[in-house]
């Protein structure tokens, strides 16, 4: 009897990068708060898509191992990690400089810096002129300083993207702060307004997460997460990479948008 033939399981496939209308090959993004976790999805994502990706760091905070990792993680060798604050323009102003000696261009912008501080909204004394002043400062002025810092490379792209990131507290009023509600309004505001004198060079779009799985708020648990999630129609809290996909797809999808603000909150605001 002659033994029967060893098949040999087929090679797996190689990889294949996901086909969008809108191809990222030779597209350079910048995601501000890259090493963050939306940040970091972000950046995998978009370099997924075919982008040279540059993320910011803050200075002097540890923040520069997290960011080596992220770059580790996207592969590639043209990726790059920079110091920023984007309460400082003149470091946006160096950013830019570093940026276009590099690359030479940039055509996507993605503003995912941010932080808060949790106050109860009752509680009027404990929300602070010093931290009203920082939660604006951060999450409304710098996003702001950003586009304004950034926006003639965007412009001279000819396909420029911004894409910043807000919150359905911006319109539901129920968010970490009072503050902190009222500099997201602001940016869905701006975001409208920068949308009609940046165009036609250059689209810009807001992703406006509900809670989101990461350590942006400080304190919250598994059980404020089992809440939010019991309470929301797709029963679920988003993760980070719910959030990047937004945001890929304004870059890669949604070509003929500007100005709107896109819900990523599993039906949370209904």
């Amino acid at each position: 009897m002659s033994k029967a033939a060893v098949v040999e399981p087929a090679a797996a496939p190689p990889a294949r990068r996901l086909s969008y209308p809108r191809s990222l090959d030779g597209k350079v993004a910048l995601i501000v708060g890259g090493a963050g976790g939306i940040g970091a999805a972000t950046s995998r994502m978009l370099a997924d898509a075919g982008a040279t990706i540059v993320i910011t760091h803050r200075f002097g905070d540890g923040n520069p191992t997290t960011a080596a990792a992220v770059l580790a993680d996207l592969g590639g060798e043209n990726h790059l990690a920079l110091p920023a604050d984007v309460t400082d323009t003149s470091t946006l102003i160096a950013l830019r400089s570093q940026i276009e000696a590099r690359y030479g261009r940039l055509d996507i912008l993605v503003n995912a810096a941010g932080f808060t501080k949790p106050v109860p909204h009752a509680d009027l004394e404990a929300l602070t002129d010093d931290l009203i002043d920082s939660l604006f400062q951060v999450n409304w002025r710098g996003q702001f300083a950003v586009i304004r810092t950034f926006a003639p490379l965007l412009k001279a792209s000819g396909d420029g993207l911004v894409v910043s990131i807000s919150s359905v507290a911006a319109f539901t009023a129920v968010g970490s702060s009072i503050a902190y509600c009222a500099a997201k309004a602001g940016i869905d505001v701006m975001t409208k307004a920068l949308a009609r004198v940046l165009a036609p060079e250059v689209r810009v779009l807001a992703v406006s997460p509900g809670v989101v799985d990461t350590n942006f708020v400080r304190g919250r648990g598994a059980d404020f997460n089992d809440k939010v999630s019991a309470s929301t129609p797709l029963k679920r809290i988003a993760d980070a990479d719910d959030v990047a996909a937004a945001i890929t797809a304004c870059a890669t999808l949604l070509g003929y948008s500007t100005g709107n603000i896109i819900q990523v909150d599993g039906g949370r605001a209904l």
